[in-house]
């Protein structure tokens, strides 16, 4: 049989496929939406195993043993991808170690940098990034190890955001078969403390930002039954303490020589519960409370803590304001209250060069008929993207993986697995775009 004959008689994709490995066998760099998805068809099987490695390294941001294991894992995949590697150890010590979410470690987890240098002098330099800590404790895998059920694949961090890690992977293993280096360079910047804040990375995820033409972050991208969903901004996060010192006395003998801390607490937070403020992006919820230490004791001492979310860094600064003047208002006049309002992670702000950006990522997606949501307004979390903007004009999106769902629980975080695909051919072709100078 003459070759164009049985050629002829393949399936579309297998022709797409093996076109595409000719093209990259010669260095031509192949760019067809047919072409792509073809290669992306066989690389989803590829990253479906690279998440089953990644879910089985427990790597909560507190376990720097699992967390060694799973940066020595990434480092490893990524020079195998040609990249110079470095393993950071910010050898940051926390001395009142906490977190977005609680108490954190007092020593966080390595950085992995990876560059990847292109082959064009005047094309653009783009920084990926991702995190590969879990707000998991170690023993968590065997109450739910990987598994694949139906159109799901489910495994502890899966969606926040070992998904990520496993698409950055797999995309720069993409324009690898294709042959595409029409860039100056792409970073990959992968750190293990994002759920504690990421207080050992941020300072360079800031100054790498402002380095790069454009950043692509690649938490979750949507929901398991809505469109795939880009973010141009996030919320930012502070935490709110109050501190309330009385007198404590005997409770049934004397209350009245008392000054009770935890009166003046509770009066404390009644009087600054209505400093949220949805329709603007403003939340502040005390979440927290504690005092006295024996039942028959006028407590002395009380504390309570709050989580507070804004859209703009000037709302932080109204809100601290504001809860700095109420405080002044006291139930019991002999009581000390003191305010202590640390801000731990920004806001992004939607810029009209991320918009511009977002635009190309949404025109791209319509010509693969993938559906795609940009969205401009928080919704009330907060991602190392926003450290990411800080020094830069140039665009930076959130929201580059995969859709899927059950963040932070430990029963049901999973990914939509025909939602790979798709997402492997959007970025790869969004990074062709940028790389080359024919995006925003």
């Amino acid at each position: 049989m003459e070759t164009s004959t049985m050629l002829a008689s393949f399936p579309v994709w297998r022709r797409a496929a093996l076109a595409l490995a000719a093209t990259a066998a010669f260095g031509v760099q192949a760019q067809t939406v047919p072409e792509l998805q073809a290669l992306a068809a066989k690389e989803q099987p590829q990253l479906m195993k690279t998440l089953q490695q990644l879910v089985e390294i427990e790597s909560g941001s507190s376990d720097r043993q699992g967390l060694d294991r799973i940066a020595g894992l990434i480092a490893q995949r990524l020079r195998e991808l040609g990249g110079q590697v470095q393993l950071i150890d910010p050898d940051t010590t926390i001395a009142s170690p906490t977190s977005d979410a609680g108490d954190g470690p007092a020593k966080v987890g390595q950085i992995v940098r990876a560059s990847f240098k292109g082959g064009s002098a005047n094309g653009k330099r783009v920084m990926l990034i991702a995190h590969m800590d879990t707000v998991y404790q170690r023993g968590g895998l065997k109450q739910q190890p990987f598994r694949i059920d139906g159109n799901h694949a489910y495994g502890l961090g899966i969606a926040d955001d070992k998904q990520g890690v496993a698409t950055i992977l797999h995309v720069l293993a993409m324009l690898k078969a294709v042959g595409f280096k029409d860039y100056a360079e792409i970073t990959v910047l992968i750190n293990g403390d994002e759920e504690i804040g990421s207080p050992g990375s941020n300072a360079l995820i800031t100054r790498l930002g402002g380095e790069h033409d454009a950043v692509l972050s690649f938490e979750g991208g949507g929901g398991p039954t809505t469109p795939d969903t880009v973010r141009l901004a996030t919320s930012g996060i502070a935490s709110v303490d109050l501190k309330v010192k009385g007198r404590s006395s005997h409770a049934g003998a004397a209350p009245e020589k008392g000054v009770n801390a935890l009166y003046e607490m509770a009066h404390q937070i009644m009087q600054t519960r209505d400093l949220s403020d949805p329709k603007n992006g403003k939340h502040l919820n005390w979440t927290m409370a504690k005092a006295g230490s024996v039942r028959n004791a006028i407590p002395d001492r009380a504390e309570a803590n709050g989580d507070a979310r804004a859209d703009r860094v000037a709302d932080f600064d109204g809100m601290e304001a504001e809860l700095r003047k109420r405080i002044q208002n006291k139930l019991l006049p002999e009581s000390e209250v003191t305010l202590s309002f640390d801000r731990r992670r920004p806001p992004l702000q939607a810029t009209e060069a991320s918009r511009a950006l977002a635009a190309k990522a949404k025109a791209l997606a319509d010509e693969q008929k993938l559906e795609l949501v940009v969205r401009d307004r928080p919704t009330g979390g907060g991602t190392d993207a926003a450290y990411a903007a800080l020094a830069t004009k140039a665009p930076v999106i959130e929201g580059l993986g995969v859709r899927g769902y059950g963040a932070h629980s430990s029963d049901s975080e999973f990914v939509v697995i025909d939602a790979i695909a798709p997402k492997l051919v959007l970025v790869t072709r969004l990074l062709m775009a940028i790389g080359s100078g024919k995006a925003p």
